[in-house]
């Protein structure tokens, strides 16, 4: 699926010659008026995702699935490959590559390894899906000790690869359990620890996201929370007591320490967050899951920078749950390649939304879609004031299976015509929000997008069931192409 030619490294040129777009010079630059039809990018035909077995009852090792979504496959929908880790209780999360689109000009690399790491045992595995790209093999396995001696870091998250051709690994906490935003740094061809990124002494007090834009010298991170916060499931008291985080931290990428703090106004819980592919941008968005909202950061004529509230997804009144108001729980955001539209799940209100963000001051609604989640009609929570909804969404039912949890890790096809969604945050979490998701297991779905006027509309002929696995039930998370998409790569 990657870019082709004499003297090209990994990826792609540009996040628009990633869509496919022909390089004619009269092509507009603005990206939000790329026509539709030049939107032709190499449909994707496996994905892969980390299939999770911690907190479900089942004693196995969390593995790396294969799923064939290629339409004209006599496989399509179905899971071809399960590489199962060498240990139990890891919680796989999200995954990155060994190199990317930001290696582009070096020919000497090559995407061969899918780097994941462990949200709770801190090890690292590294896949081989170069060698056999529909049977994955495991290449190498980083200890959790490895990274204790060398960074003091654990509770691994986010993974991206580095124009240098190293690897950031992103961290939660230390390896007490107590918050600290810092970054493991490894090799890109060995995989060995080579320490952190950041100063020492200069990680930050929280960790989760990051995201890096080199042409402003600038990498902003997110947070979550401390591990032992978070760790066991959500405690409304700890909201009370501040221990969930609310702020972005502002890098100066070449000397790797914070030059800003930026504290967010209805901002709990900062996670995920995209900088606008195109790396002459200074702004982006961060999705906020306990207040879900969605926030712009942008850099100010002075090089500073600063953060408003662009979207606000109203909580709704409840009866028979946790709270007696239900936030929409901004779980995961992404950007498409052209910059035109943004995306989000709310994973407890249940629905996916599509924003177009030509004016990213103005984010304005052009698609949205109910998934399942928490308010449906015939469940244990009622409605009783809601400024969106005139009645609680029906059940999800996709082939006869009624899905259970809500619309959670998304990701988009190149070309911007897919959207793949799965069902599971986390597995302790899922188990508090969603115990049919322990029961049953998750989902992967896919909804179809409109590119050019906007709007979402289900596949119904899309499922891949979670539930059915050899093993028992699982949580299936994050989701990656083999040759990247607009949440792996970061183009320089």
């Amino acid at each position: 699926m990657a870019t082709k030619c004499g003297n090209c490294g990994p990826g792609y040129s540009t996040p628009l010659e990633a869509m496919k777009a022909l390089p004619l010079p009269f092509l507009p630059t603005l990206p939000s008026l790329l026509p539709a039809f030049y939107r032709a990018g190499p449909r994707e035909e496996i994905v892969y995702l980390p299939c999770i077995y911690r907190n479900t009852g089942t004693e196995a090792p969390d593995y790396l699935a294969t799923v064939d979504v290629d339409p004209k496959s006599p496989q399509y929908c179905q899971v071809i490959h399960r590489l199962p880790m060498p240990n139990l209780k890891d919680e796989l999360h999200h995954s990155g590559w060994n190199t990317c689109s930001s290696c582009f000009g070096d020919s000497t690399k090559s995407r061969t390894k899918l780097v994941l790491p462990s949200l709770i045992s801190s090890r690292i595995y590294v896949v081989d899906v170069g060698s056999e790209p529909r049977a994955p093999k495991l290449h190498k396995v980083i200890e959790p000790k490895d990274i204790h001696a060398k960074c003091e870091l654990a509770f691994l998250h986010t993974s991206h690869c580095l124009a240098s051709g190293e690897v950031m690994i992103s961290s939660l906490g230390d390896v007490k359990g107590n918050g600290k935003g810092g970054f493991v740094l490894l090799d890109g061809e060995t995989f060995e620890v080579k320490g952190t990124w950041e100063r020492p002494g200069g990680a930050a007090p929280l960790g989760y996201d990051f995201w890096y834009q080199p042409r402003h010298n600038v990498m902003i991170s997110t947070e979550w929370a401390a591990p032992n916060v978070l760790r066991d499931g959500f405690n409304p008291a700890d909201v009370e007591a501040g221990l969930y985080g609310s702020h972005l931290y502002v890098w100066d990428w070449q000397r790797h320490e914070i030059v800003q703090t930026l504290s967010l106004k209805d901002g709990l819980i900062p996670l995920e967050i995209r900088f606008l592919h195109n790396p002459d941008a200074a702004q982006g968005f961060v999705g906020c899951a306990l207040s879900s909202t969605i926030q712009r950061f942008y850099k100010n004529e002075g090089g500073t920078w600063s953060v408003e509230k662009v979207i606000q997804v109203p909580p709704k009144k409840v009866k028979g749950w946790l709270l007696p108001e239900m936030p929409g729980l901004i779980t995961d955001i992404l950007l498409s390649l052209d910059d035109r539209f943004l995306y989000f799940s709310n994973w407890l209100h249940g629905d996916l939304r599509q924003y177009d963000i030509s004016d990213p001051q103005r984010p304005r609604l052009t698609g949205q879609l109910f998934l399942g989640g928490s308010i449906v009609k015939g469940g244990p929570v009622q409605v009783l004031e809601d400024e969106e909804l005139k009645s609680q969404p029906e059940p999800l039912v996709v082939k006869g299976k009624r899905v259970a949890g809500g619309p959670q890790m998304i990701q988009l096809s190149l070309d911007g015509k897919r959207l793949y969604i799965t069902t599971s945050l986390y597995s302790a979490w899922d188990k508090q929000f969603y115990p049919d998701l322990i029961r049953e297991g998750s989902v992967m779905l896919q909804v179809d997008v409109d590119t050019v006027k906007g709007g979402l509309k289900l596949n119904p002929n899309f499922l891949v069931d979670f539930g059915k696995e050899p093993l028992g039930p699982a949580l299936a998370h994050e989701l990656r192409y083999p040759g990247g998409d607009c949440s792996s790569d970061i183009w320089i």
